[in-house]
């Protein structure tokens, strides 16, 4: 058998990554983006039924809306009704019937019955047309029969550098004779209004949640000379319906286009509209958009100061997704989350044009989530560093060093045009920058990390543990991603109400391991740059830490790592999921980690139907369902099931069984699928989510907080290293997959340090492919290649040089 062979050519490549986009296809789903940082994902939207994008978009972080809907008209200038017709039969809908232009098909991909159809980067839907003299129809209303034939399909898409276009193809019988795109803008907010060659632009300014405020241009477009535009003050709502608009009485062309006055102290709308002719597209596709982009000079030069419809190509998800390795291994779950974490991984791309944030990287998730976090920065570089080149892997880091305090810290979030109430997360720093450099080694990168993070790593200890005790303050509930949990009350009967006030004297056990993994990181890196002189520093920290680990946090009453008050020094004995963090370490083995799996399979503590409970079942604030102190809490971790904490956990299980813990092994081959197979609506294989947090019982998200494909989590790098099996390191390569009972798993093509790698598991056996060298061996024992036996002739050094691009 032959891996690189099974695996396809180059050539069948491209088709391979685009099934897998196109497999990914539903109906439910409308979250789109343009893989730069602009992305349209509307928690809650109000305005699905309607064409165009009237909810509201984000740059980065930034809410703007409304954005714009779109209305047909008539020769008599009356607006064609559409409305998304229902199929409740499942039969697909008629398409609408070729003309003398040619086909009126616009999208060749197979798609689903039913008004809309999302895949990655393109929302597709159909609309029908209410004949002229119906009563309207409410948006929830079926229409069947004639009138369910499709008139017009719309595709949207988020295009790069801002563009939110929306394209539309249209029955010839229709009848249209003008497309007209509008808006309604805030007026206190506008400034600048005016025509342009496509459209109108005009100026929005707009205010992110520390009341800090960015200036946008903002622009509608089309890709012909428009017959119309039209800009009018008005009071009342703001609603997508043309009848709602100033320009639906009377003929809107007949005053042209003037810039409105501005009253003092003005409230209200701005009312914007460009009108484009159907007539000259004879037939066409016709897209119209609207783009934004910051107007003070945050964006790099890459940032078009004019945006243009016509030159406009989507964004390359095709190319996104051909930098990951592909995976199978039979689980229809299992299978479909590995693409699906791919795409949510792109949907929250930033490409780094802004000027805090320099490096392409990954924000942590929609809404005034889409920004680099620090918190979850450690999951997208375990994530990211499985895409060729790593760039966004590095960036995820970059990005906050480029950015560090005098005093050493780091800003908590980055926004694009100011540092100001960015706050503070504690991260995993140092084994995320080890786990980077094992795939994509790059001596300058390291070099500027290594100096940043030794800074980091002494203001740490200087200002959050100057009791030189290797154990690490915790001020506030916030810090850590985990509020509303007893372990904070346990110091603090006030912890959950004082915000981010530094009122907490709590020596955490997550951020004592945190900074454990970064004094061993900066060990190891000082060895790997010939900064001996350093390592006597990092060996120093890293084994205090290690003893105030294993005997300060230590609680032989509860089975497990807690916390430790620092007004006491007594441990809490609060039993929370961070108190498996030490697994992470090595430092655990014999009685105590059978202690703590002993916890793991334990329904009255923490094996729960699905892993694992943030805070354990006995703890008497536990609440499966979010409630804190009565009320249903946005993000509450007093039992919930956080994919961030399972992430760690599953990784420290996955350490311990590489040590030679063989129950570790198992436990981690049964919790990771079943881990996964959670973050599926109703159990559904064809509707994969990322919450941010799920009922350990039934495993039901947090729908009600709105916020899906939150990067919040590893679990690419968990599925290629524990299912797969596959492990890069400075030494080489090791395939040695959990003991888990899927019979056929293939993985690759993997980029690392200048080599292909492609895997195959049978049962019985493990073959390794490095570019067209095999390996093989069974499937029981480690597999293990070096690099000097993988061809890259003078080992580690040699891959460092074929990585530094």
């Amino acid at each position: 058998m032959n891996p690189a062979a099974e695996l396809g050519r180059p050539c069948d490549r491209k088709l391979a990554i685009r099934e897998r986009l196109l497999a990914l296809k539903r109906t439910d789903k409308w979250y789109l983006g343009g893989l730069d940082g602009v992305v349209w994902a509307p928690p809650f939207p109000a305005w699905l039924h309607r064409p165009g994008y009237w909810d509201p978009a984000h740059l980065l972080h930034l809410e703007i809306g409304p954005c714009f809907s779109v209305a047909l008209l008539d020769g008599d200038g009356r607006e064609i009704m559409l409305r998304r017709p229902r199929d409740p039969d499942g039969a697909a809908l008629r398409a609408p019937s070729p003309g003398p232009g040619g086909p009126y098909a616009v999208d060749f991909e197979p798609l689903p019955p039913g008004p809309m159809a999302w895949r990655p980067g393109k929302l597709t839907l159909r609309w029908a047309a209410i004949p002229s003299g119906d009563s309207r129809l409410g948006a929830e209303e079926d229409l069947r029969g004639p009138a369910a034939v499709t008139a017009a399909t719309e595709i949207r898409r988020v295009l790069p550098g801002g563009v939110l276009e929306s394209s539309w193809t249209l029955a010839p019988w229709l009848g249209a004779r003008t497309l007209v795109v509008y808006t309604a803008q805030p007026a206190d907010a506008v400034s600048a209004l005016s025509e342009s060659a496509e459209g109108v632009t005009w100026l929005r300014e707009v205010v992110d949640r520390t009341d800090r405020a960015l200036t946008v241009r903002i622009s509608l477009s089309g890709p012909i000379p428009p017959t119309w535009r039209r800009a009018v003050p008005s009071e009342g709502a703001a609603l997508p319906d043309w009848e709602h608009t100033p320009f639906a009485e009377g003929d809107p062309s007949s005053d042209g286009f003037a810039v409105p006055a501005r009253d003092s102290g003005s409230s209200g709308w701005i009312w914007a509209a460009v009108a484009f002719p159907l007539s000259a597209v004879g037939g066409a596709p016709i897209s119209v958009a609207l783009s934004m982009e910051p107007a003070s000079g945050i964006a790099s030069s890459s940032a078009t100061s004019t945006p243009d419809t016509r030159r406009r190509d989507p964004p390359d998800w095709e190319s996104f997704f051909g930098g990951f390795p592909s995976f199978k291994c039979g689980d229809p779950r299992l299978d479909r989350y590995f693409d699906y974490r791919i795409y949510g991984l792109g949907q929250n791309r930033t490409s780094g044009r802004w000027d805090r944030v320099r490096h392409p990287a990954i924000a942590e998730g929609p809404a005034y989530f889409h920004v680099p976090i620090a918190y979850s920065a450690q999951c997208h570089m375990m994530e990211m560093r499985w895409r060729k080149g790593g760039r966004e892997a590095w960036g995820s880091l970059l990005n906050f060093l480029d950015n560090q305090k005098e005093n050493g810290s780091l800003h908590g979030r980055l926004y694009p045009h100011h540092s100001r109430g960015t706050d503070f997360y504690h991260s995993n720093w140092g084994d995320a920058l080890l786990a980077v450099h094992d795939l994509h080694p790059n001596r300058p990168a390291l070099d500027r990390c290594y100096e940043g993070l030794s800074r980091y790593a002494r203001w740490l200890d200087r200002e959050r543990d100057p009791e030189n005790s290797g154990m690490f303050t915790v001020l506030n509930h916030f810090e850590t991603g985990q509020e509303y949990m007893s372990r904070y009350m346990a110091v603090d009967e006030e912890a959950d109400v004082s915000g981010w006030l530094p009122k907490l004297r709590l020596k955490g056990i997550d951020v004592t391991v945190y900074a454990h993994q970064l004094f061993r990181a900066l060990e190891k890196i000082a060895t790997r740059l010939g900064r001996l002189g350093d390592r006597a520093e990092w060996d120093a920290l890293r084994t205090r830490s290690a003893q105030a680990i294993t005997g300060r946090m230590w609680s032989p009453d509860e089975g497990i790592f807690t916390d430790v008050d620092a007004r006491t020094w007594e441990r809490t004995g609060v039993k929370a999921a961070v108190g498996f963090y030490p697994l992470l370490t090595g430092l655990v083995g014999g009685s105590r980690l059978d202690g703590l799996l002993d916890h793991l399979e334990d329904p009255a503590t923490f094996g729960t139907p699905f892993p694992l409970p943030s805070s354990s079942v006995d703890d008497p604030r536990f609440s499966a369902e979010g409630i804190w102190r009565g009320k249903r809490r946005n993000c509450p971790w007093n039992g919930r099931v956080w994919p961030m904490t399972t992430s760690h956990v599953v990784e420290g299980l996955l350490r311990c069984r590489r040590a030679g813990g063989d129950r570790a092994g198992r436990l981690a081959a049964e919790k990771l699928p079943r881990f996964v197979r959670m973050m599926f609506a109703d159990g559904d294989p064809s509707l994969p989510n990322c919450f941010e947090h799920y009922n350990p019982y039934t495993g039901r998200a947090c729908r009600y907080r709105g916020i899906d494909d939150y990067q919040h989590s590893w679990v690419l790098d968990l599925l290629i290293r524990g299912v797969a099996g596959l492990h890069v390191s400075a030494d080489g390569l090791e395939v040695w997959p959990l003991p888990h009972a899927f019979e056929d798993v293939a993985l690759g093509p993997v980029a690392t340090r200048g080599v292909e790698l492609r895997l195959r598991l049978t049962r019985d056996s493990s073959t390794l492919a490095v570019d067209n060298a095999w390996f093989a061996g069974p499937r029981d024992r480690p597999l293990k290649v070096s690099w000097a036996e993988a061809g890259l002739e003078g080992g580690r050094e040699a891959a460092d040089e074929a990585n530094q691009g």
